[in-house]
């Protein structure tokens, strides 16, 4: 049996799911249930339960009892191997290297993107403290892989180990048009009907500048007909500058914001929407390190238009679950709209593709397997 160590903080209140949702956040929930039902691993627990805004007061002394955690973990060699959720996490890694060396306890982290591209000079000056004091980095992506290695990490430390999807949080799917329904009766009841015919594109995420919102309904919606509506579920600190841009271009009739939604509302979103939407474009200091929301639309059904960008590039293959578009191409963007909006069979086609490559590429219980196997062979 294999015991291992999981440390995340990254944990919602078990009362107030919706407290701290975002990628990072479904990973760590998700494949720790998936680890859990392995059959050969032993898995034991240091969580952080927080919401979003209370995370960082409560971080450095959820820290100070995993220090002593992973000290008396080391005494008793209790553990083969400890993986943490993030870099945030283990950076303990730096404070308990020889203990749990000595004790043959092997460290891992996962690695997401942000938590090492952070543009904080000190910070990025610790990073390659903490790939010096850890056995192996686990990025989600290729491209959050070669942010690690820019900072210094050795390549042998590097296994990169995509996210998941968990299968049994969807519903079994049903003929489209029926979803719809149940999408426009569940979240449609205080604005006007969409138009019998319509396309509904959709994003879901926090609302950054580099999810490239704003920058879609500007340079592409007004663009599309009349009755290609958008719909983005999440808020953040661009929200009001997405109404404003809206407002500008003249679609608000055809553009709604969700605002922050349930698991059941964004399920009924993915599975009665028709295209999901990426239009990412590169910030400076900060990057998409995977976009678990494509793997979430494409078990349902909904393949994605996205930009080329960062650690998307691992999840879109292009022509089974979706399409690239170069980011900022905006005429891009506009074709593969235009194209499922006048063609819904081919549409209806890569909806299958979309669903059937999600479930055989990326389901957790693969993934965990995934996992486990690298820890194992450290």
């Amino acid at each position: 049996m294999f015991r291992l160590l999981f440390v995340t903080h990254s944990f919602p209140p078990p009362d107030r799911p919706l407290a701290s949702v975002g990628g990072m956040q479904r990973v760590a929930t998700e494949l720790h249930h998936a680890i859990d039902h392995l059959p050969d691993v032993q898995l034991e627990s240091q969580i952080l339960y927080s919401s979003w805004e209370r995370v960082h007061q409560r971080v450095p002394y959820f820290l100070f009892q995993t220090a002593r955690r992973l000290t008396k973990v080391a005494r008793e060699q209790s553990a083969d191997a400890v993986l943490f959720s993030s870099m945030v996490t283990a950076s303990l890694t730096t404070v308990r290297k020889k203990r749990l060396q000595k004790a043959g306890i092997k460290t891992a982290a996962i690695v997401h993107g942000q938590d090492v591209t952070i543009p904080f000079g000190p910070y990025q000056r610790f990073v390659p403290h903490v790939f010096n004091s850890i056995d192996a980095i686990l990025p989600v992506s290729r491209a959050t892989g070669d942010q690690c290695l820019e900072r210094g990490l050795p390549t042998e430390k590097l296994h990169v180990v995509p996210n998941g999807v968990k299968l049994e949080r969807f519903a079994p799917l049903t003929a489209r048009a029926q979803m719809k329904r149940e999408l426009l009766n569940a979240l449609d009841r205080q604005e006007a009907p969409l138009p019998d015919n319509a396309l509904l594109l959709c994003s879901v995420g926090r609302q950054v500048k580099r999810k490239g919102f704003d920058w879609f309904i500007k340079n592409v919606m007004p663009r599309l007909p009349e009755d290609v509506h958008y719909w983005l579920a999440g808020d953040g600190p661009e929200t009001e500058t997405i109404k404003r841009i809206a407002e500008e271009a003249g679609v608000t009739n055809r553009v709604r914001l969700l605002g922050r939604v349930t698991d059941e509302q964004l399920s009924l979103l993915y599975r009665g929407a028709d295209l999901f939407m990426m239009p990412n474009i590169p910030v400076p200091g900060t990057m998409e390190g995977f976009g678990v929301v494509l793997l979430e639309c494409g078990i349902n059904g909904m393949p994605a238009i996205a930009a080329r960008l960062e650690g998307i590039q691992d999840v879109i293959n292009d022509g089974h679950n979706g399409h690239f578009v170069e980011s900022g191409d905006a005429d891009g963007f506009t074709e593969f709209v235009l194209k499922y909006y006048n063609d819904r069979p081919a549409l209806k086609e890569l909806s299958a593709r979309a669903t059937n490559y999600t479930r055989d590429t990326f389901s957790w219980e693969a993934v965990a397997r995934q996992y486990v196997d690298v820890l194992k062979g450290l």
